[in-house]
């Protein structure tokens, strides 16, 4: 195989890797560990603003071009009100849930908001895929609906409002050609500014009195590992790979979050919810490489 498809290989892999443990990593700071999503947002924007600010002034030509009121509206579907929303879902859902919720539902809200912002339909085959994954995500949640993970419904619920915030995020990037690395280091510049005031005088003598390992490990996998190491894989595997390829490494964010969670919290995978994983995962590769969209 072409040493190039390999690498784009490795680094997509490795970014859902990353991205399938966040659930896991945040689940147990946030269910017992004294943090509170607020402060996981601000480990997150603080350390990757400062890392992230030379490339948002390097492309301080094209986020002129932008402008201030498009900049502003991708902060506010893909910066900090979508973390929140995934972070205190994590509150009241398991890590299975934060890990395999979320990212299905950013394929299905996105085909459905194409229609407004884009012009797109999903052909037959698509809309028939995206059926499967919606079966899969309810299959999934289902347990907190049951009783099994009781109050766990209210998470799902701020989980599937977290990939639809990402889904028109994602949407209005495509919408007004806005590239992916600058609109990123922009959106966590307005995130640090909004979040910092407020964490400042709220939560920074609260935080700095719990352990200095725990302080520094979630500093570390929020701002480093997931706010910056992460968007630079995935970035370099779409260059590699091109845009279609490096999407269906997606896949391996839910499957992953449900074996870490299984493997590190101990979380048990029932049958339904593996089913529902499998079903998903199947609808989410047949819509990435079997079907397309047609204009309206």
């Amino acid at each position: 195989m072409n040493p190039k498809i390999l690498l784009g290989l490795a680094l997509g892999v490795g970014s859902s890797v990353i991205w399938g443990g966040h659930a896991v990593v945040a689940r147990p700071a946030l269910a017992g560990q004294g943090f509170h999503p607020l402060d996981l947002a601000a480990f997150r924007y603080a350390p990757a603003a400062l890392l992230l600010a030379p490339l948002a002034w390097q492309a301080r030509g094209a986020l002129v071009r932008i402008g201030w009121r498009r900049i502003l509206l991708l902060a506010l579907f893909g910066g900090v009100p979508n973390l929140m929303l995934f972070l205190t879902a994590l509150v009241y859902a398991p890590a299975a849930h934060g890990g395999t919720i979320a990212p299905m539902t950013v394929p299905i809200a996105g085909a459905l908001f194409a229609i407004p912002l884009l012009r797109e339909w999903p052909s037959r085959g698509r809309g028939a895929a995206l059926g499967v994954m919606a079966a899969g995500v309810l299959m999934i949640g289902w347990d907190g609906v049951a009783g099994a993970h009781p109050g766990a419904w209210r998470g799902d619920l701020l989980l599937l409002a977290a990939g639809a915030t990402w889904a028109v995020f994602t949407l209005l990037l495509r919408r007004w050609q806005v590239p992916a690395i600058p609109a990123t280091a922009a959106v966590t510049l307005v995130s640090a500014a909004v979040v910092l005031p407020i964490w400042l005088p709220w939560r920074a003598a609260a935080v700095v009195a719990l352990p200095p390992a725990s302080i520094l490990l979630h500093l570390a996998t929020q701002g480093l590992v997931l706010g910056a190491l992460a968007m630079f894989l995935y970035a370099r595997a779409v260059e590699l790979l091109g845009a279609t390829r490096a999407a269906t490494l997606s896949i391996m964010v839910p499957v992953t979050a449900l074996l870490l969670a299984a493997l590190l919290l101990h979380e048990p995978i029932s049958l339904l919810q593996g089913l529902g994983a499998s079903l998903a995962v199947g609808g989410m590769l047949a819509a990435v490489l079997f079907t397309g969209r047609k204009a309206a």
